[in-house]
């Protein structure tokens, strides 16, 4: 075994990024959907509709997102207690949301230049876009009443400053593609924005009132939201998953940023030619049994590890295949460490 001190010259950091799809079996256009009916009838199904990709347990059906209805008023589901009508689930939730994103109980969403109180949030599932959801990628359809189709996308590619909220990117939701509006702002002619995009919680939230806004002249689906205190939970998750899955497409990346920490190691030509390896040595006298590597050493290097000032070992890279070094060879092990 022999050591090298690295010198500052010998370590560079370098940052990538890394986008691919964000649903099941790298698919980029989820065009199929299903849901549980165990989980719908489930006390989960009162708050959240939780929606897979296919519904054949042979084919590994896994959860893609949740669809979630949120109300300030309480209004959308049945209360806790009748007594108190303005406590429910969809209350619960947009309390929720409002906690998460705005970090501000008496704060609204603001859609676009319209503040509304209710919305439908659509949570992707935690595993499937790893650090968050990419700008950009967003093409949600939704398809309502009659053959009325809405295109959906971030607004990314308009804004010429990220927009934050918290510290918290978050991007207006627009009618449009691949982060551009289709012309203007993209916003609905009296409701604003068609929600939130919310990539570092992966989460989408859409304008419950635009979606009801006829379709057409008015920018919207047509979709009837129920409303009222004696709606049964999840009615209105499932008006949404209705719309998604007969808008039949809806494309989206994850993004995750990878820092690499690079070690280069440099054996010189002078360096790393004789081994320790005690049966090269004669245990009587302590001279070197084969005389070959006296004046022509040779050696292969297998393995790479890099200790700290107090000797203790903190990694080791293994080399694919032995490095045969002698006094007229000089090499360049590259360590690539990820973190």
């Amino acid at each position: 075994m022999s050591f090298k001190r690295l010198t500052p010259s010998d370590f560079l950091v370098s940052a990538d990024s890394i986008t691919s799809p964000c649903w099941t079996g790298n698919v980029y256009d989820l065009s199929s959907f299903a849901t549980s009916s165990a989980q719908a009838a489930s006390s989960q199904g009162d708050y959240v509709l939780a929606v897979y990709q296919t519904s054949s347990i042979l084919d590994e059906a896994a959860i893609q997102f949740y669809i979630a209805y949120t109300n300030a008023a309480g209004s959308g589901s049945t209360p806790y207690n009748s007594i108190l009508p303005q406590y429910s689930p969809s209350s619960t939730l947009y309390g929720q949301y409002r906690n998460l994103i705005l970090e501000d109980e008496n704060s609204g969403f603001v859609f676009g230049n319209v503040t509304q109180s209710q919305f439908f949030a659509l949570s992707v599932e935690r595993a499937n876009y790893k650090q968050s959801l990419l700008p950009g990628s967003l093409n949600l359809t939704l398809s309502g009443s009659g053959t009325a189709k809405l295109h959906l996308t971030d607004n990314s590619n308009n804004v010429s400053v990220v927009p934050y909220i918290n510290g918290t990117r978050v991007y207006q939701i627009i009618s449009g593609s691949n982060g551009s509006a289709y012309s203007g702002t993209g916003y609905t002619t009296a409701s604003g924005s068609y929600g939130w995009f919310v990539p570092d919680m992966g989460t989408i939230l859409l304008n419950a009132v635009a979606l009801g806004l006829p379709a057409g002249a008015g920018g919207g689906l047509g979709v009837t939201i129920s409303s009222g205190s004696s709606v049964a939970n999840g009615a209105n998750n499932t008006i949404m998953y209705n719309a998604i899955r007969l808008g039949d497409s809806f494309k989206l990346n994850s993004q995750e940023n990878v820092t690499s920490d690079y070690v280069f190691i440099r054996p010189q030509n002078a360096e790393f030619n004789y081994t320790t390896n005690p049966s090269f040595i004669s245990g009587s006298t302590g001279e070197v049994i084969y005389s070959q590597f006296i004046n022509n050493p040779q050696t292969y290097i297998t393995t790479v590890g890099l200790y700290n000032d107090a000797n203790e070992l903190l990694a080791v890279a293994k080399l694919s295949r032995p490095l045969v070094k002698d006094f007229t060879k000089e090499a360049l092990i590259r360590v690539k460490l990820d973190f």
